[in-house]
């Protein structure tokens, strides 16, 4: 699929982004581990408290080394093109020059 140096460019700085934020995600962040707590409320009747993984390292990881990867696949393009575009503008490779000064 080719697509414009532009749109590759935006690509770049998305995947970035989310690579970005799934390395924020620390393992603390995360719950690994089923807690309960078992409350009598009354004769019969037991209240019941639970926190439940919601994901898990592996999920993260996973997506973290598929944006990851996306992000080197996408960067290797646009160096590519960086080392063999030519450009046309002499002009823009010019050094300043003061101007003349009129005594």
């Amino acid at each position: 699929m080719d697509i414009k140096l532009a749109e590759a460019l935006l690509r770049r700085k998305e995947l970035q982004a989310k690579v970005d934020q799934l390395a924020r995600i620390k393992d603390q962040d995360m719950v690994y581990i089923v807690r309960s707590e078992r409350i009598k409320v009354s004769d019969g009747f037991d209240n019941l408290n639970a926190d439940f993984p919601k994901l898990t390292a592996s999920q993260v990881t996973a997506e973290y080394d598929f944006y990851a990867r996306q992000l080197r696949l996408i960067d290797g393009k646009i160096q590519q093109a960086n080392w063999t575009t030519v450009i046309d503008c002499p002009e823009c490779m010019t050094s300043y020059q003061p101007p003349a000064v009129v005594a």
